[in-house]
């Protein structure tokens, strides 16, 4: 008995193997799609700039941005669906705030370039601002320097192993009413205005102790502003580390300290790095707490536990509220020199951090 063979369905396809690709009633928009369209965008938010009262490039960007999202949702939409517009749409607005948030950085960052080059010089880097007056157009930002990076490195080498510390207690022994209360003072000290460190270590270290002004006061009240930093980052990097590597130390026999310090601190410690550099970055620019306790000076003070010493943010405050001319540029200047010291000091954490992660 002879059985007939039912041929298989087949499935139509195009001729061409691109074909589907670059038509537009596909079900994906081609690549060239999204740069047309926001040229086209471009040149339309052009358009209205020349006819409208419009006076601003940043306005230029924004509509451009707008005309975008509307042109490519609804070009999406047509043509690949609603499901494929609605995560098209999402994935544009990521995009855009994420450029959105870079504006005002790059923006910062070109102003200061812009107005502190200019008066950046190895004399500027070299010498002080002793006999300096503000009409005068020499002076420098050495004592300042000086200043900041001794209260800087004091403030971390206090308040990076104590935040560090305080964060492994909570995440790895911590239970009960203490750790509450730990995580709550932690949590108020993360919102504590600057100045109000400030006014304690004023009025607790200067007036009642008699201590008097200078850089290792300054230290202090930096270091009131690094510890809940330090310990939040800390506490959430350490939070992240699995329990199977711990349950791994454990079961080796290896003790509880042992396994946190060669174990779990190694693999936390770029998240860690991070924080500790976000709380340098931060305290290195306050100028309210080093304001009221280091007071200010225009020598050279290399001695942070003695006598008035400068800072880079006290520097720029106090030239930057002078009316010359000479003395903004100073400011300006400083300012510079300030995000420079700030970005390599997150290089070489960035490289420590790199060499010292666990394998």
């Amino acid at each position: 008995m002879s059985t007939a063979t039912v041929p298989e369905p087949t499935v139509p396809g195009p001729a061409n193997p691109g074909e589907d690709r670059l038509n537009l009633r596909g079900e994906t928009l081609p690549r060239f799609v999204p740069p047309v369209v926001a040229a086209g965008s471009l040149v339309v938010a052009l358009l209205i700039y020349l006819l409208t009262p419009m006076d601003s490039e940043i306005q230029i960007v924004l509509m451009a941005a707008l005309i975008f999202v509307v042109a490519m949702t609804a070009i999406s939409t047509r043509v690949e669906g609603r499901r494929r517009a609605r995560d098209r749409f999402a994935t544009t607005l990521v995009y855009g705030t994420f450029l959105l948030a870079l504006i005002p950085l790059v923006a910062v960052l070109a102003s200061v370039i812009g107005k502190g080059a200019s008066r950046l010089d190895i004399s500027f880097l070299t010498h002080s601002m002793n006999g300096i007056g503000a009409r005068d157009s020499g002076g420098g930002i050495y004592h300042a320097i000086i200043g900041t990076v001794e209260q800087v490195l004091i403030a971390s080498a206090i308040a990076v192993p104590f935040g560090l510390l305080v964060a492994i207690y909570l995440v790895e022994y911590g239970r009960g009413r203490i750790s509450r209360t730990i995580s709550f003072f932690v949590d108020v000290l993360t919102g504590l205005p600057s100045i109000i460190a400030g006014l304690f270590v004023l009025a607790f270290w200067i007036l009642a102790l008699g201590q008097g002004f200078s850089g290792f006061a300054g230290s202090l009240a930096l270091v009131v502003l690094m510890i809940p930093t330090v310990v939040r980052s800390a506490e959430e990097m350490l939070k992240l580390v699995p329990n199977e590597l711990r349950e791994a130390g454990y079961a080796l026999g290896v003790p509880k300290w042992r396994t946190i310090l060669r174990v779990v601190v190694p693999t936390a410690l770029p998240g860690i790095v991070t924080g500790v550099m976000l709380a340098v970055a931060r305290v290195s620019g306050e100028t309210a707490p080093v304001l009221l306790t280091v007071f200010g000076t225009n020598l050279i003070n290399a001695n942070p536990f003695s006598g008035e010493q400068s800072s880079l943010p006290l520097y720029i405050y106090s030239q930057a509220g002078q009316p010359q001319q000479f003395a903004i540029d100073r400011a300006w200047a400083a300012a510079l020199v300030l995000i420079i010291i700030i970005m390599v000091l997150n290089l070489i954490a960035r490289l420590f951090a790199g060499r010292n992660r666990l394998k």
